[in-house]
């Protein structure tokens, strides 16, 4: 037998609830999260979001690491993350 996890495909944000911890929750990039719902500012309570498709495994970039290294490709990089930023402690798809 196999257990399959699935998560929603929209989320209602609660009170108080910030886009860190919304991305924290769901274990997705903070930057995929906004571009995937035109995101500049926090949300609202209420305010319905679109979460991501899962778009790799989670990983939490250490130092001297590349985008290259990370997922093949710049352009690899950018479309998983929703950014070509890079630091250290920064969670990605790989």
């Amino acid at each position: 037998m196999k257990l399959i996890l699935s998560r929603p495909e929209l989320y209602r944000v609660k009170h108080g609830q910030t886009l860190t911890d919304i991305a924290a929750c769901f274990r997705v990039p903070l930057p995929l999260l906004c571009r995937s719902n035109n995101l500049s500012a926090e949300p609202e309570e209420g305010e319905i979001l679109r979460l991501p498709p899962a778009g790799g495994d989670l990983y939490r970039v250490q130092g001297g690491e590349s985008r290259t290294l990370l997922c093949g490709s710049r352009e690899n990089f950018a479309a998983r993350n929703g950014t070509l930023a890079l630091y250290p402690g920064q969670w990605v798809f790989l």
